[in-house]
């Protein structure tokens, strides 16, 4: 298993030949802090739910798999692959690929883009029956994760390795939109290789925010960057990259745009809307859950790479006292279940002070009436956002299922979330996995909310539409959990339909039956997602590039009493 490492250990580590990544793991410990009294949290009792042991209580032994998990920090699997089309894990562990695999790696390889003779990326959509270009032909941060990690599961990391450089050459680059100019730290949006074949010449042109629908700049894109490289580093065993200069300047700037102190007197970090996968308004202004968990692991990630000189060492004591605060908040704050659902339901309000209960002066009539029926007796997750006199009670499966990824939740509460999706299996997943919120708002909220918004009507897009992207992120939160048979389930939903219907970009309706009135075709994360979470089915080993293991000095004590 991961090792822990103490403050006391790091700070040991001064020299420099004990630097870097070989000296600080993915797990570093948190260490406690006077400021916080954790038996004072929430007064509710463990949950007593029956579930499989989780990935990381079992050893790989006992999942048929030829490599352990004491192996995980430093083994990886460069293997080639059997053939063009195949992924290289279905060969190493004999399952038999589904025919949908080698359509979905030719997909994948025809919209690789090019820059100078490397490849740097994928496209967003190659879907020449769209008359309508748009930025689909560009190579967004966020879209090409997937892609990553297809890649790096089927041994090909050199992709990667290019597109880590060259996102980090453009955020080097003066960022202005209008006369305004970005923090230093930000990262690209997307970007698109020109090439001009008189000349022959290659350039590339990249997008902050100034050319994006509202205009708003991506928060998420520089933690994703962030956890690609350790996914990089973790899968390859190569630790020199992450180790340049470069990358340990990428990592400061990013942190120092998170990290920096101000009015707020949150933990979480505070965005507009527009601001990550959900690119559009859609009410999650405030604190997204989302972009709280993106910034949770991206923080883990960095500790886990950064470097211990000068500089290093002062980022890691500011990222270390953020994560206690922020795992503290986001446990407390943003969960919510079945008893705490009731306990909202029966706060005071207008408390002052210190010994209020109802912290955030939530009013008992803001719930809204689909929570009631909603909420089962088993099983909880993560609300959308919390902030003052405000909760947005709409489930997201994006920040739910990488705060089981990244530890965030507990394992009580991953078990609850997982638990969610089994009892309410219709409305989260339906005929096609899976939906990115839900309920959809609709009629006069809708038009407040998303400002009338087209693309956002009710059950389509990002309200309350259903993405298969997603279905590589439950896969892996459903194996780090212990329940795969929920994953494979979802699987077996995507192959009745994806490479029938083209590869949609989404789909619409309470269900998820209909290809989305905007959908486009061949979408490229439609396609890696499937193939991700094949390949981490078929080998659950390749769960350790993009999941981190639980740090029980993490995990206050929870009393339900003064949650709020």
């Amino acid at each position: 298993m991961f090792k822990y490492y103490s403050v006391e250990e790091l700070s040991i580590m001064d020299a420099p030949k004990e630097t870097g990544l070989r000296k600080v793991t993915s797990v570093a410990s948190i260490p406690e802090m006077d400021d916080f009294d954790l038996t004072k949290l929430l007064d509710k009792p463990r949950l007593t739910i029956k579930r499989e042991r989780s990935f990381d209580e079992r050893s790989l032994s006992e999942m048929s798999i030829s490599r352990g998990l004491d192996n995980l920090e430093l083994t990886y699997s460069p293997g080639g692959r059997s053939g063009l089309d195949t992924p290289a894990s279905s060969t190493r562990n004999s399952f038999e690929p589904h025919p949908m695999v080698a359509e979905a790696w030719e997909s994948l390889r025809r919209s690789l883009v090019h820059f100078r003779g490397q490849p740097v990326g994928t496209i967003a959509a190659y879907d020449h029956a769209s008359e309508e270009v748009l930025n689909y032909d560009q190579v967004f941060v966020r879209d090409f994760v997937p892609s990553a990690l297809a890649f790096l599961m089927n041994g090909e990391p050199d992709i990667v390795k290019n597109f880590l450089l060259k996102t980090l050459q453009l955020q080097g680059w003066e960022k202005r939109v209008d006369k305004f100019r970005l923090g230093e730290g930000a990262m690209p949006a997307s970007f698109k290789v020109l090439h001009d074949p008189e000349r022959k010449t290659d350039t590339i042109v990249a997008d902050f925010g100034e050319s994006a629908i509202g205009r708003v700049a991506p928060v998420d894109s520089g933690f994703w960057w962030i956890i690609l490289l350790r996914a990089y580093t973790k899968s390859t065993g190569d630790l020199t990259l992450a180790e340049t200069p470069d990358c340990q300047k990428g990592m400061r700037l990013i942190l120092t745009l998170c990290l920096s102190e101000g009015f707020d007197t949150f933990p979480t970090l505070l965005c507009a809307d527009g601001c990550s996968m959900i690119d559009r308004r859609m009410g999650i202004y405030g604190y997204p859950i989302e972009i709280q968990a993106l910034f949770f692991m991206a923080l883990r990630c960095s500790l886990a790479m950064m470097k211990l000189d000068t500089e290093g060492k002062e980022f890691v004591e500011r990222i270390m006292k953020r994560l206690h605060a922020l795992s503290f908040h986001m446990r407390s704050y943003f969960w919510i279940d079945f008893q705490q659902l009731n306990d909202i339901y029966r706060y005071k309000t207008e408390e002052y002070s210190h010994t209020a209960v109802n912290k955030f002066n939530v009013i008992p009539d803001s719930i809204p009436d689909w929570v009631f029926d909603f909420m089962p007796t088993r099983g909880g997750y993560f609300v959308g956002n919390v902030s003052p006199a405000r909760m947005d009670f709409r489930w997201f499966a994006l920040g739910n299922c990488v705060a089981i990824l990244s530890s965030l939740a507990t394992p009580e509460q991953a078990s609850a979330i997982m638990d969610l999706f089994e009892e309410r299996w219709e409305e989260l997943v339906g005929e096609m996995p899976i939906k990115i919120c839900y309920p959809a708002i609709e009629s006069h909220e809708w038009r407040i909310v998303t400002g009338c918004d087209p693309k956002n009507t009710r059950w389509s897009y990002h309200n309350g539409g259903t993405w298969p992207v997603l279905l590589w992120l439950l896969t892996a939160a459903c194996i780090k959990t212990g329940r795969p048979q929920i994953a494979r389930r979802a699987i077996e939903l995507a192959e009745s339909r994806l490479l029938k219907d083209g590869w949609p970009e989404y789909y619409d309706g309470k269900l998820g039956r209909y290809i989305g009135k905007q959908a486009r075709k061949y979408q490229t994360w439609s396609i890696a997602g499937y193939l991700v979470a094949k390949m981490m089915l078929e080998d659950p080993s390749h769960l350790g590039m993009i999941s981190l293991e639980d740090d029980r000095q993490l995990r206050p004590i929870i009393k339900r009493s003064s949650s709020f």
